[in-house]
């Protein structure tokens, strides 16, 4: 599929149905994400998947909260600084780019 084709027919969606998603597109999402690149080969995603009684105590907790007027959460953060592993490949690819361009 061409780019401009993939950009002109995505669609955003903001009605669901009552069902749960089968675990094998669930699967499928998370194999096909795993391939998506990440800032200087980092790869700091973390994936969490509920369903069931866990994903319904989240709505529930979080319908309650906003009708107590709570505060507006980012879905996503700010993770600050890169540490540990994801470190370690952000300078493990920064030296590899700068070795492939002849810097020191």
């Amino acid at each position: 599929m061409e780019f401009e084709t993939l950009v002109q027919s995505r669609r955003s969606v903001r009605g669901f149905k009552n069902e749960p998603v089968p675990r094998a597109v669930i699967e499928a999402i998370i194999e096909s994400a795993k391939r998506a690149p990440s800032s200087m080969n980092t790869q700091p995603w973390h994936v969490h998947v509920l369903t069931g009684h866990p994903l319904e105590e989240v709505r529930r907790r979080n319908m309650s909260e906003m009708a107590g007027g709570a505060k507006v959460k980012r879905d996503i953060v700010s993770h600050g600084e890169y540490q540990g592993v994801h470190r370690t490949r952000q300078v493990d690819i920064a030296k590899k780019l700068f070795g492939a361009m002849g810097i020191a």
